[in-house]
């Protein structure tokens, strides 16, 4: 993708394949609470007219390019370019004036099951999860988006919207925010923080493989922050533990993503992305699935664990 071709995608429209959903309309301008950080008044708005943003919480704004920098934490545009493109066979052009008019939600007729589709199942384990542990975290959604009906996995937030998986689609059922899972009787002393869910999953059957008769698999409490651009509503969150443990991507995004919290918890935050070097996630770590970054990202101060495998 070129930075013209970029450029010609809807802001409105991209936002909207990320999960992020207007909250009103003024004219030719969208509102939006900020993808930047946790608020509860929109400050953030679009220009449809011009296809621009501006965040009047931070003052910023600019073009898709200056928003793709903003969400995934990196300047480098050959980076932002193929983060854009891999988003653009989930974008999908939206009426916004009449959407926002109406008052049906954008995905309609929402169905929550449990996770029993064959077809969910099968591409769980092409990516190597096991389904089993997948049917304990995941829902099945069924519902409709733009008159025609889908079903996908759901994995749920804490604000009650899910993120929503599939061979053919990936986006968010809003609203957009982390999921925390907290274990019964734990005492928050440790904490694990992915990238997203297929991170999560692929983590929870990797330590099955490696520890399947270990009686106690659930010590520690997890955060997914379903997007990189969600780090800062974690802060509270993890405010609460005495260790951190970081498995975010092995990209410029993660990195920079692992910088930030490291700033607000320098000495409680470890960084385990090292014990899947050489792999883009932990996915393609389960996988097998080696790959060549374009991009290597900045060093991340990591302290070795003795343990072998993940070592945590």
């Amino acid at each position: 993708m070129t930075i013209k071709e970029a450029k010609q995608i809807r802001i409105a429209d991209y936002l909207q394949s990320l999960g992020y959903t207007p909250v009103k309309q003024q004219g030719k301008s969208l509102w939006y609470k900020s993808p930047f950080r946790r608020e509860t008044e929109a400050s953030f708005k679009v220009n449809t007219d011009r296809n621009l943003w501006f965040d009047y919480g931070s003052g910023k704004g600019g073009n898709i390019i200056a928003l793709a920098q903003g969400l995934y934490g990196s300047d480098y545009v050959p980076y932002l370019l193929d983060r854009i493109a891999e988003q653009a066979p989930h974008i999908r052009p939206v009426s916004f004036s009449f959407r926002l008019q109406s008052s049906e939600p954008s995905f309609q007729q929402l169905e929550v099951r449990e996770l029993s589709h064959p077809a969910l199942l099968r591409y769980l384990q092409e990516r190597g999860i096991n389904t089993a542990l997948a049917r304990q975290e995941c829902k099945e959604l069924h519902f409709i988006n733009n008159g025609k009906p889908y079903f996908a996995i759901g994995f749920p937030n804490v604000a009650g919207g899910y993120e929503v998986r599939n061979r053919f689609f990936k986006g968010c059922i809003a609203p957009k925010d982390i999921s925390h899972i907290r274990q019964e009787g734990a005492q928050r002393e440790k904490c694990l923080v992915f990238e997203g869910m297929t991170d999560y999953l692929s983590f929870l059957t990797l330590r099955m493989k490696n520890c399947p008769t270990l009686p106690d698999l659930d010590g520690q409490d997890y955060v997914i922050l379903n997007s990189v651009s969600n780090v800062s509503k974690t802060l509270d969150v993890l405010h609460g533990y005495e260790r951190i443990h970081c498995l975010l991507d092995n990209d410029e995004a993660g990195a920079r993503a692992y910088q930030e919290l490291r700033k607000e918890f320098p000495d409680r935050i470890r960084d385990f992305s090292h014990n899947y070097h050489g792999y883009k996630d932990l996915n393609d770590y389960l996988c097998g699935k080696r790959q060549i970054l374009a991009v290597s990202p900045p060093p991340r101060n990591i302290v070795k664990p003795k343990k072998k495998g993940l070592g945590l």
